[in-house]
Order: structure tokens, then C-alpha cells, then sequence
């Protein structure tokens, strides 16, 4: 318990790189998944099968980051709980290269289109039919796919670079 005190930040002062990595460990794949289902629910656009891949990483990283949060920052259960979390997270960006590169035609997908959202045969029928290789929605000229792989595999490398610098001290 005195632990836990000793290592929480006072008010004013800077956060650990520990807790920094903490919180990106949560807040990344928390922001991710809020914005894929929030274009889903919200923007209309229904996700194709390797889109749930990286849904599925992501829920999967945010069990071990909620769990770095019963430990202190800098201890060696919430630093590895932090880095399983970005493993998570990477994983979730490794699958968004490939899909990205599946919409570029530069890989060859191994999926089928797939129908979403069914649940009786009539929505089966009239299910939107969703493609893997075609993209729904860009910004930039990066489709979600794209930008999926660029914020998880970059925030995957700043925790474990924090995680590793903050292991030394």
C-alpha cells in the first residue's frame, strides 16, 4: 500500500515514463476501438472480416493495460501487464498493414467478402456485402486500415521504449 502512495505522482509533478506508458497502453487501443465502432454505429460503415482482426488485438490489449493499473507504475508486473498490452496493440497494427496492403493490391487477401450484422437468413440476404479489399473510407489518401497500422505500431514502439527506459532507473 505505501508502495502504491510512494510511486503516485504528486500534484505538479511530471509523470513517470512508466505511468506515461501505462496510459498509452490503455488509452491507444480504448481511442481505436471507439473510433472503428464509432464509424461503424455512427458513420454507416460496416467492417469487413480483417477489420474485426484488429478489433479483436485491441480488446485483447486492453486486458492486460486495465490490469498494469492494480500495480504500481514502475513495477515489474505493470511494466510486463504494460508490454503485453503492446504486444496486443502491435499485433493489431501488424493485421492493418496487411489489410492495407490487401486494399492496395499489393498482398493477395485470403479472406472471403463477408456479410455483417446477420442474424436470421433475411439478414443474411440483405446484409451489405463488405470487401477486404476495398476501401470504404480514407483521410489523406490512408484508409483506416492504414492509419490503424501507423498508430498502433508507433505507439507500440513508444511504450516499449518507455517501458525500457523506465526499466533502468
Amino acid at each position: 500500500m505505501a508502495e502504491a502512495v510512494a510511486d503516485a505522482p504528486q500534484l505538479g509533478s511530471p509523470l513517470t515514463r512508466a505511468a506515461v506508458a501505462r496510459l498509452v497502453a490503455l488509452l491507444l487501443p480504448a481511442t481505436l476501438l471507439a473510433g472503428a465502432f464509432g464509424s461503424e454505429y455512427f458513420g454507416h460503415l460496416n467492417p469487413c472480416e480483417m477489420c474485426w482482426w484488429q478489433r479483436y488485438a485491441h480488446l485483447a490489449a486492453l486486458v492486460p493495460a486495465m490490469l498494469a493499473f492494480t500495480a504500481p507504475a514502475g513495477s515489474r508486473r505493470s511494466r510486463l501487464l504494460v508490454l503485453l498490452a503492446s504486444l496486443g496493440i502491435a499485433v493489431s497494427g501488424a493485421i492493418g498493414v496487411y489489410h492495407a496492403g490487401v486494399e492496395l493490391k499489393i498482398f493477395e487477401g485470403f479472406t472471403t467478402c463477408t456479410r455483417t450484422g446477420a442474424a436470421t437468413l433475411q439478414d443474411i440476404i440483405n446484409a451489405p456485402l463488405v470487401r477486404c479489399d476495398q476501401v470504404q473510407w480514407s483521410f489523406l489518401g490512408i484508409s483506416m486500415a492504414g492509419w490503424n497500422a501507423i498508430l498502433s505500431l508507433g505507439g507500440a514502439a513508444l511504450i516499449a521504449l518507455l517501458t525500457a527506459r523506465g526499466s533502468r532507473r
